[in-house]
């Protein structure tokens, strides 16, 4: 659930892995590699080479790079310039001891080779032209705003990217990036998301004294320093106080080049505010309803993706941990109005049964407050315009599955799993 699926290979007629998607693996996390280090200037040799086998080459250059052992078309040549980068990341490596980008394109670099049966001996790729364009040459295709994750990403890849869905409401009720669906009595400060390039934290309370319910009473968001693109950014909102801006009175990104990559707006002043970060192919909603604060968001897979271990308590990604859950006996319990009272308040706004209508007659029925039917229609509302898979809008108990593990993502994708695009501009 809400793994990506790999497009067929765009480039050779056997079907291999594309080489695009290739080129993203191994430039991942190339933002984060020291200044020291020169494997940006590997990347960047190894994407230079690469070129003509993009699909802008005729057919009988690809043919006449010659093949690996047993290579498809085109092999040759990309196994010149496997060869080439290695060599590059070979004499760098002593800078780049300990540097995360380093060993990633080291890795990303000996799993190509094998895949396309390349050997480690032979003919390398000459180096990259230097100096001004040949005369005569045409321009290149227009290259799309790069802090325009959608753009890039669908020019990389030849498909839109993948996206995600998480929100947390009322109690709070916490849907996961995987579908799990938690009544949670998290009391305090606990992370919603925490990885490379966002980080939110909610602050709960309880509803009342000695309750083990609680409700979102503060949001705070960290939209991290991304290179040209913004500046580090803090939004922070708590009941009765729901800005329009961020901390530090603005409305977008900085004085970056791609500053507007990054804006907020409200239709509804004091009860709605929508963030839109177009550079990570985020939108966040924030509302505040009965006195509690509702999150929810759409962000692409590769950005949900890019934590490390040490950032593996995150409710949006495994849920609420199992002793923070709300036991079905706990949610029977008798509260300020009976349940039948809750279920016909809820019913109205939430015809099926679902989650969403279950979370909706526990915090009625808690609260004693109708007005928590809203934020349960408006949650459900945000699934159904976030959620790339309308067939899991409605959750049932018999949908829940084990709370996810960090095992659930391969070691590579760990951390950093997201296409900087940048190294190649």
């Amino acid at each position: 659930m809400g793994d990506s699926s790999r497009s067929p290979g765009s480039w050779s007629p056997h079907g291999s892995l594309p080489l695009l998607s290739t080129l993203t693996l191994l430039l991942l996390l190339c933002g984060h590699a020291h200044s020291q280090c020169k494997i940006l200037r590997c990347n960047a040799e190894y994407v230079s080479s690469t070129l003509s086998l993009r699909g802008g080459g005729s057919p009988g250059a690809l043919g006449r790079g010659g093949a690996g052992r047993g290579g498809g078309l085109g092999s040759g040549g990309l196994c010149r310039a496997l060869r080439s980068y290695a060599l590059c990341t070979r004499r760098t490596a002593r800078t780049c001891r300990g540097d995360l980008a380093f060993h990633s394109a080291v890795h990303g670099i000996e799993d190509l080779m094998i895949q396309h049966n390349c050997s480690r001996q032979g003919p390398t790729a000459p180096p990259p032209p230097r100096g001004p364009a040949l005369p005569g040459a045409g321009p290149g295709p227009p290259s799309p705003d790069p802090c325009d994750y959608e753009a890039h990403f669908s020019r990389l890849h030849g498909r839109s990217p993948g996206f995600l869905h998480c929100a947390s409401f009322g109690d709070p009720h916490v849907r996961s990036f995987y579908h799990h669906f938690h009544t949670c009595r998290v009391q305090g400060a606990w992370p919603l998301l925490d990885n490379d390039f966002l980080f939110v934290q909610a602050t709960s309370s309880p509803v009342a004294s000695g309750a083990n319910a609680t409700t979102t009473r503060k949001l705070t968001i960290i939209f991290k320093n991304m290179q040209e693109c913004i500046d580090q950014k803090v939004y922070q909102a708590e009941v009765d106080n729901l800005p329009a801006a961020f901390e530090d009175g603005s409305i977008n990104g900085g004085d970056r080049p791609g500053g507007s990559s990054l804006s907020i707006k409200t239709t509804n002043p004091g009860n709605h505010v929508e963030i839109q970060a177009a550079y990570i192919g985020t939108t966040i909603v924030i509302r505040q309803t009965a006195g509690q604060l509702s999150f929810s968001i759409k962000v692409a897979e590769d950005v949900a993706r890019a934590f490390s271990a040490e950032q593996d308590l995150q409710l949006c990604v495994g849920g609420c941990p199992p002793s923070q859950q709300l036991s079905r006996l706990e949610r029977s319990r008798r509260g300020a109005i009976t349940l039948d009272t809750a279920r016909q308040l809820c019913k109205e706004g939430l015809p099926v049964e679902d989650a969403y209508f279950q979370s909706c007659v526990f915090d009625v029925s808690i609260s004693g407050d109708p007005n928590f039917t809203a934020a349960a229609q408006a949650a459900l509302e945000d699934a159904r315009a976030f959620l790339p898979d309308l067939e899991k809008l409605h959750l049932f108990p018999s949908d829940a599955g084990p709370p996810l593990s960090l095992a659930t993502f391969p070691g590579p994708f760990l951390s950093g799993l997201f296409v900087l695009w940048f190294c190649i501009q």
